[in-house]
């Protein structure tokens, strides 16, 4: 999947956080500890550096979830964080989103903290919650 085509997609899924334009998907994966997984109306961008991985965004077709694609995702990004070395995984979500706090505690993650305001746009503030596991 292009830079482009992520972008498309990631708008389509969300308006806070603000989506990720084409250069800053560009700029992620130009470096050299990024990786993205794939799937028919899916992709996962994750990183793994000091033995740690972060699930950076993920985005699945609106029309196309409920699906699994998302956990597959997930589980996926797990699989390869650990043949990366990582021993650690962590991410952030957005407060006002649920589904993608369930997928992730379906997923062995669990919330470690939060960082208050953390996602602003389009006059709207929300917390992330951090969310982690072993590997």
């Amino acid at each position: 999947m292009t830079p482009a085509a992520m972008a498309r997609l990631h708008a389509a899924c969300f308006t806070l956080p603000p989506p990720w334009s084409e250069a800053e998907f560009a700029a992620t994966l130009a470096g050299r500890f990024a990786f993205v997984l794939t799937r028919p109306d899916g992709f996962l961008l994750g990183q793994v550096v000091a033995g740690e991985a972060e699930l950076l965004t993920i985005a699945v077709d609106p029309l196309a979830r409920r699906q699994g694609i998302g956990r597959d995702l997930v589980q996926g990004f797990l699989i390869e964080a650990r043949a990366r070395g990582a021993e650690t995984a962590f991410l952030e979500v957005s407060e006002a989103n649920p589904g993608a706090q369930a997928l992730y505690a379906a997923c062995g993650f669990a919330p470690t903290g939060r960082r208050r305001g953390y996602y602003r746009g389009q006059g709207q503030v929300e917390d992330a919650i951090l969310m982690g596991r072993a590997l």
